[in-house]
């Protein structure tokens, strides 16, 4: 589910088609994104092995350790680009802003943590032209939860 209002429009990133876009000031560590319909998660050999599953990868991303989650039905949140400067921060299958962002603002976040370890996006950032890989679980782990920590420190949010 994504919390503040937003809209679906043009991306300002090249070549990424469509975007989330907010329609409203959002504040740091605010919560974007956050699971509501997870019915069932994949390990990654399932997903390959089944042709019926294999053939909906492209739908998949890693929510935690090695199970994976399908959004075939392309709900909104699929509209969330990568950067590797992103405006959220995926952990955990939600998105917090990571800084004050103003209304209008598109909604990015870094790929590497929602692809299997070792995987190559089949695109690079646009900004940098630098590979999307993804991260071991334990590192995307690590950095995600360090970043949020930081983040929910900043602003100084009472736990």
């Amino acid at each position: 589910m994504i919390v503040p209002r937003y809209r679906i429009a043009a991306s300002g990133i090249p070549g990424a088609g469509q975007g989330l876009f907010l329609e409203q000031d959002v504040a740091a560590g605010q919560i974007v994104t956050a699971p509501d319909a997870i019915e069932r998660t994949y390990r990654y050999d399932e997903l390959t092995s089944s042709p019926a599953l294999y053939a909906q990868l492209h739908a998949s991303a890693r929510w935690f350790e090695d199970r994976y989650t399908l959004s075939p039905d392309w709900p909104d949140e699929c509209y969330i680009n990568h950067s590797f400067e992103p405006t959220g921060l995926w952990h955990l299958g939600f998105v917090f802003a990571t800084r004050d962002l103003a209304a209008g603002t598109e909604i990015t976040v870094d790929y590497r943590h929602l692809l299997p370890p070792g995987e190559e996006e089949a695109f690079a950032d646009a900004a940098t032209g630098r590979k999307i890989v993804g991260l071991p679980w334990l590192e995307s782990l690590t950095m995600s939860t360090r970043a949020l920590a930081a983040l929910l420190d900043g602003t100084r949010l009472a736990c």
